[in-house]
C-alpha cells in the first residue's frame, strides 16, 4: 500500500504519513486506530511504545468475553457459535482434543467451513513424544494420552486431505489448549494433577494483548509442527 493510499483512506495528508514513517513521529490516538482498524492489524503492533501500560491492560482486560470454572462447564453451542462464527480461521491446539473429535456434529462444522474456503488447522500431540507421555502421568491418566491422541486421528478421518484443513502433531509441552475462530478464542488452562482448569473466551480488541500472546503461541507450535503422515 502506497502512503497516498494510506493517507487517503484515513483522511489525512500524505505527508504526515509520511512523517510517521521516517521521522518516528508518533500518530494521533484516533489515527493510530484508524491505521490499524484499515490495515487489519493490532494498534499496538502498529505503535507499540504508543500506548502505556494502564491502556494495554484496560484494552486487554475488554478482551475477556467470560471466564468458565471447568471446561465441560462450556456450553456446547458456545463451541458452535466460536466454530461457525469463523469466515478466514479456525484453529486447534490440543494434545488429544477428543471431546472436540468425537462430536461429529463439529468435524461436520469444519469440513462445511473448509468448503467455504476458511483455513483449518488442528495440532494434536505426538503419541510417541515425551512430553505427552508426562503429560499423562502428570494429569492422572498414564498411558492413556497416546491412545486418544490416536483415537482422534481416526476420527478426523473424514476431513483429513480436504482442501483447507491441515493437521500436524507436536510435541511441545503444552501449557494451554487453544481454539481459535479468526478473532475469538478460548483458552483453556493446564494445572498440575488436574484435567479441569478453567478456560478463557477471548475476543481480540485493538490495544490488548492477551489474543495476540496466544495466537503467536498456537503459530510458534505450527511451524514446528510434522504434517501427519509425514
Amino acid at each position: 500500500m502506497t502512503i497516498a493510499d494510506l493517507a487517503e483512506a484515513i483522511e489525512v495528508d500524505p505527508k504526515t504519513v509520511e512523517r510517521w514513517i521516517t521521522k518516528g513521529r508518533e500518530p494521533y490516538r484516533k489515527h493510530r486506530f484508524a491505521t490499524a482498524s484499515y490495515l487489519g492489524v493490532d494498534e499496538s503492533y502498529l505503535c507499540p511504545d504508543a500506548l502505556s501500560r494502564d491502556q494495554v491492560a484496560a484494552a486487554s482486560h475488554s478482551e475477556v468475553i467470560a471466564v468458565y470454572p471447568h471446561r465441560w462447564t462450556v456450553p456446547r453451542d458456545v463451541w458452535g457459535r466460536l466454530f461457525g462464527g469463523a469466515s478466514q480461521e479456525i484453529g486447534v491446539l490440543v494434545y488429544s482434543g477428543l471431546f472436540l473429535a468425537d462430536d461429529a456434529g463439529l468435524v461436520r462444522l469444519f469440513a462445511d467451513k473448509a468448503r467455504e474456503g476458511v483455513r483449518v488447522r488442528i495440532l494434536l500431540g505426538d503419541p510417541d513424544c515425551a512430553e505427552v507421555a508426562q503429560r499423562g502421568a502428570d494429569g492422572g491418566v498414564g498411558d492413556g494420552m497416546a491412545p486418544q491422541i490416536r483415537s482422534a486421528l481416526v476420527l478426523y478421518r473424514p476431513i483429513t486431505g480436504l482442501e483447507n484443513v491441515e493437521i500436524r502433531l507436536h510435541d511441545t509441552i503444552l501449557y494451554n489448549s487453544i481454539y481459535r475462530a479468526d478473532d475469538e478464542f478460548l483458552v483453556n488452562t493446564h494445572v498440575y494433577g488436574a484435567g479441569n482448569a478453567a478456560v478463557l473466551h477471548l475476543r481480540r480488541v485493538a490495544g490488548g494483548d492477551m489474543v495476540a500472546t496466544y495466537a503467536e503461541s498456537f503459530e510458534r507450535v505450527w511451524e514446528r509442527a510434522v504434517p501427519v503422515g509425514s
